[in-house]
């Protein structure tokens, strides 16, 4: 294959090698479901002891070669970021909240022994690879281009310490509704038999290791007729913490709660958006924690009116129904409330540009090659 090399602006914070593909691949048409195309290109940095993160390069999409020992491989020394970019009213390209993304990287890494990289050498490639693949961000509604940034220790050895070599990779997908049944509210499991994190652990860090972990529960959670597991906290296992993909938010009374962030919680960047917005608009909101008979109670005093969750992939997610122990709570009879349905909205227009942003969190891909 022929491939021209070229060198990104050098005002941006890396000098970027370029290798674009000559063979672009076929653009998918929707719906895309979620994480099932990749476009033509992906964005690298290498780590090594001594001299640092380097080498930033994109290359056409490819399989990756690591050593059969690699720490990655061996004690699962890796961790992950995601967020989206949406086209704008004006055909442009815009990342919402690449920074807070980056800094949430940085402290993943840095629980996991990982060295930090610097975030405007970071943005700035990722903005490059938003730009080279621009023509894979979907333009249809509640679609996205959605980007993964992922280091993973690459040194071989087997003796248990942290590697002294890592690669960063970044791909791009177009993605839809993270749920097969789209946007219809979810049904969740509360589990006091499995536990996602205990204080003291690595639950506040995206790691792979943690989602791996979840896959067992969420299993026989779905052998039951469930979505997703909503975690109980690994102590008393009565306190609500997360759902297997989102963080979760209940309106009691007219009061929208959500659990305190801890060292067993992701702090995830959607969840602080909400509560950017629900508190702008003046809505009553806390941070506080919420027993699992909480719930129970205030479905049978007729306070409880909404449930839902929020992550990247899932955007605002209702829940229908939730199940412990053998009892099911169904929530507005299983259909989207008022105060869902309206963050969903709000949350999506501030992200495509139809909304406005006075927070200053989308964050545009320029065109470099038209700068």
């Amino acid at each position: 294959m022929n491939t021209h090399i070229d060198k990104a602006d050098a005002g941006k914070a890396a000098s970027i090698e370029i290798t674009r593909s000559q063979k672009l691949a076929p653009l998918p048409q929707p719906p895309y479901g979620f994480g099932n195309h990749f476009s033509d290109h992906i964005a690298t940095l290498r780590y090594t002891e001594g001299t640092g993160w380097t080498e930033p390069r994109i290359v056409p999409f490819g399989e990756i070669s690591l050593h059969p020992s690699a720490a990655g491989f061996q004690y699962s020394q890796s961790i992950f970021d995601a967020f989206k970019a949406h086209l704008q009213p004006d055909g442009s390209l815009a990342m919402f909240r690449p920074d807070m993304h980056v800094a949430r990287l940085n402290r993943s890494a840095e629980r996991m022994c990982i060295p930090p990289v610097d975030p405007q050498m970071l943005i700035a490639l990722m903005q490059r690879l938003c730009d080279i693949d621009r023509r894979w961000a979907p333009s249809d509604s509640g679609s996205a281009l959605y980007i993964r940034p992922t280091i993973v220790a690459t040194e071989g050895f087997v003796s248990l310490r942290p590697a002294r070599e890592y690669l960063l990779v970044v791909f791009l997908s177009p993605v839809g509704d993270y749920f097969a049944q789209g946007s219809a509210p979810v049904r969740i499991l509360a589990s006091d038999e499995f536990v996602r994190a205990a204080r003291g652990g690595v639950g506040s860090a995206k790691t792979g290791g943690n989602y791996a972990a979840a896959m067992y529960a969420t299993r026989a959670a779905a052998e039951k007729g469930y979505s997703q597991i909503l975690w109980l906290d690994g102590v008393e296992r009565r306190y609500l913490e997360e759902v297997g993909s989102m963080n979760i938010f209940v309106k009691i009374g007219g009061k929208v709660r959500t659990p305190p962030l801890s060292d067993s919680i992701l702090a995830g960047v959607t969840r602080d958006t909400i509560l950017s917005i629900l508190r702008d608009s003046g809505e009553a909101v806390s941070e506080e924690p919420i027993a699992i008979d909480d719930l129970f109670e205030a479905q049978a005093a007729g306070t409880l009116d909404e449930v839902w969750g929020t992550g990247t992939a899932a955007i605002v997610s209702p829940v229908g129904v939730i199940g412990y122990q053998g009892n099911e709570i169904v929530i507005r009879n299983g259909e989207r409330g008022p105060t869902t349905e309206w963050l969903y909205r709000k949350l999506l227009g501030v992200q495509k540009g139809e909304d406005n942003d006075p927070n200053g969190w989308r964050v545009r891909v320029p065109n470099f090659d038209l700068a």
